[in-house]
């Protein structure tokens, strides 16, 4: 049985589908993803959006603690970005995670990752 993201309370008031993914790295059982992260006035880290901004976007990022195994991430190197008007560059975003009976399922440019075991994080930087 696999448990999509937006049934996870973590995620109240945030759209992964709308936040960017700015980059990544995997250090022994540790996958971090800085985001970009879209977020709607029922999140607790909700703020008033900037005039040009659809919604309020903050820094914060997607973390798998504890992994064993991590199969199907392309380097980033090898991934396309795409560079904003203001120069930031990010790497599109997440099109779907859900959390399987062994670990998590999670796709986007960055690759189609299996990863296996582990804890999921999530941290708004305010």
């Amino acid at each position: 049985m696999s448990m999509d993201w937006n049934q996870l309370v973590l995620f109240k008031g945030i759209d992964l589908n709308d936040s960017f993914v700015l980059r990544w790295a995997h250090e022994a059982d540790l996958l971090r993803f800085e985001l970009e992260a879209s977020i709607w006035p029922d999140s607790a880290y909700y703020s008033k959006p900037e005039d040009d901004e659809y919604t309020c976007y903050r820094k914060a990022t997607l973390m798998f603690k504890g992994v064993q195994s991590i199969v199907g991430l392309n380097p980033i190197e090898s991934v396309p970005s795409t560079t904003d008007p203001d120069g930031t560059v990010d790497f599109g975003n997440i099109e779907t995670l859900s959390q399987t009976e062994n670990g998590f399922q999670l796709t986007g440019d960055f690759g189609s990752v299996n990863i296996i075991g582990g804890e999921l994080r999530f941290e708004v930087h305010t």
